[in-house]
């Protein structure tokens, strides 16, 4: 697929039962839902600044208005959880999980708990590692 494709009419046809209505609401009615999922997806896919989203999407302040409003009232979160349990369902996702063993160490004076090496004496604790100790104690 590429980065500027639109979404297909099935995969429209998976979302628009999930998306808010403005029925009841005061105010002007909403923009077309699917233009602005669009828009969305593409400037994910993209990586692009929200003023930099094409003009065929509309004004970028309502593609981002939009996005905020759907992030806060949970409307992203049920999409995502529909369409997860979609391709579960027809067995698109492979729930194998792979766990690596690589071990990222700190630096000694990353971590604020003491440590005590017998040849140096204590690593850590009180005695902040811009004092000397004689000022410190």
């Amino acid at each position: 697929m590429s980065r500027s494709a639109v979404l297909t009419d099935a995969q429209w046809e998976l979302i628009e039962p999930l998306m808010p209505s403005s029925d009841g609401k005061r105010g002007n009615r909403f923009r077309d839902h699917r233009t602005i999922v669009e828009a969305v997806v593409y400037r994910f896919r993209t990586g692009i600044a929200w003023r930099d989203l094409p003009e065929r999407f509309g004004p970028w302040q309502t593609v981002w208005k939009r996005h905020r409003r759907f992030s806060g009232d949970g409307t992203w979160d049920r999409i995502h959880t529909a369409l997860l349990a979609h391709a579960d369902a027809v067995g698109e996702i492979d729930w194998n999980v792979s766990v690596d063993s690589t071990i990222n160490r700190a630096h000694q004076h990353g971590t604020n708990l003491t440590r005590v090496t017998p040849a140096i004496g204590s690593t850590g604790g009180s005695v902040e590692s811009q004092e000397s100790a004689a000022r410190a104690g």
